[in-house]
């Protein structure tokens, strides 16, 4: 069994851990891997290789960083396939799902190969008597990225190719739940000649997170996330003096109005509320449906879940599993909460069966939700779709 462990200063770090964690497949319910979990310790040796590397980095040309960035943007889409399935091999997410995330991940490289045009300056002449105004923009230091489970690649190549591209070092938390892509990516910088330091991974729970927050190594923290931990983290970053954003989660409504295409309406809902097992920032939960269009928007829907094929991910479904029991267990806690609070469960999602230990959980459908409903206020954040009636949509 393989043992996932930190990058840190352009190679893998030796030490024996003192905690670990379990990965699991969620198609097939086993650990494949453990990955180990760091310490404060563990933050202060990369904050340092970081701070380091950053002394050279941000002095490198734009031409240098350039270079470094289009060499990463074809090692990437040249194993785009090998980080896909890494990626389904944690998540569960369906191949094509994984790929796309890639590909999306790969935009932002993309963006950040232009760095040279966007970090221009600007200059004013004679904005008062005597007076010229000029701006710059400057790195700011090591900074830190706190990803998600959900989307392991696509998420950290939101900030880390515009960072490095505008000369910081970046250390990377990625979820401990499905940590390898992080760890593929590390090695593509490295073989892209970015200089050791510049891009560091370290895994763990809330004491390395604790320890990212607090370090006054650390300039920025990007996170994504649950809302309460979201708060958290801003929280905790900005009293401790960095720059923070943090994004957290979603409850997102489809609005279908009498006279929309139906049919098209009832593929979107598919697509959008049961892709990636409901696992994505903008699932969408909730459907607003102005009657007298809402039972035969719902038939629709219903048919459609029918065909879904539920499976592993490797073998050409629609659904893979979710992420891991615990959250399909919570995830179906919420299914119950539903029924128990008077929604009409149209699809029972807990009623699928399929061979074998994986995390799987159907697509559910329920009806004549409310909104004073858990199901309705709370990000369920999995293959869950409510439907809410109303008599009349007013545009104020």
């Amino acid at each position: 069994m393989d043992q996932i462990t930190h990058w840190i200063n352009g190679a893998l770090d030796t030490t024996t851990p003192e905690r670990s964690g379990d990965i699991y497949n969620p198609a097939t319910g086993k650990v494949t891997k453990t990955v180990a979990f760091g310490t404060a310790a563990t933050v202060e040796t990369a904050v340092d290789a970081a701070t380091a590397a950053f002394a050279t980095w941000r002095h490198s040309s734009l031409t240098k960083r350039t270079q470094v960035l289009f060499a990463f943007r074809e090692l990437v889409q040249q194993n785009r396939e090998k980080i896909a399935a890494l990626i389904t091999d944690e998540h569960g997410k369906v191949l094509s799902d994984a790929a796309g995330e890639v590909t999306r991940g790969l935009e932002v490289v993309e963006f950040a190969c232009g760095i040279p045009h966007l970090l221009k300056g600007g200059f004013s002449e004679e904005v008062s008597t005597g007076v010229d105004v000029y701006s710059i923009r400057q790195a700011v230091g090591p900074v830190a990225i706190i990803s998600p489970f959900n989307f392991p690649a696509m998420v950290p190549m939101w900030f880390f190719p515009v960072a490095i591209a505008c000369g910081n070092s970046v250390i990377v938390k990625p979820s401990e739940k499905d940590p390898s892509a992080a760890m593929f990516m590390a090695q593509l910088w490295k073989e892209a000649g970015l200089p050791d330091g510049v891009f560091n991974v370290v895994h763990g729970d809330k004491e390395v997170v604790d320890a990212l927050l607090t370090h006054k190594g650390i300039k920025s923290i990007s996170f994504v996330g649950s809302t309460p931990i979201a708060r958290y983290v801003y929280e905790t970053g900005t009293k401790a003096g960095k720059r923070v954003q943090a994004l957290g989660g979603a409850k997102n409504h489809m609005l279908v109005l009498p006279d929309a295409d139906l049919e098209l309406a009832a593929d979107a809902a598919i697509n959008a509320g049961f892709g990636s097992a409901g696992e994505r920032c903008m699932a969408i939960s909730a459907i607003v449906a102005v009657e007298p269009i809402a039972s035969a928007l719902v038939a629709r829907i219903k048919s459609r879940m029918a065909n879904l094929k539920i499976g592993d991910g490797t073998q050409g479904s629609d659904m893979g599993p979710l992420v891991t029991a615990v959250h399909r267990d919570k995830v179906a806690s919420y299914i119950e909460a539903g029924a128990q609070a008077g929604a009409t469960l149209v699809v029972d999602g807990r009623a699928l069966e399929l061979a074998g230990d994986g995390f799987w959980l159907g697509p559910t459908l329920f009806d004549n939700v409310t909104p004073d409903m858990s199901i309705y206020k709370e990000e369920i954040f999995g293959p869950v779709l409510s439907v809410i009636r109303v008599n009349s949509c007013n545009f104020y």
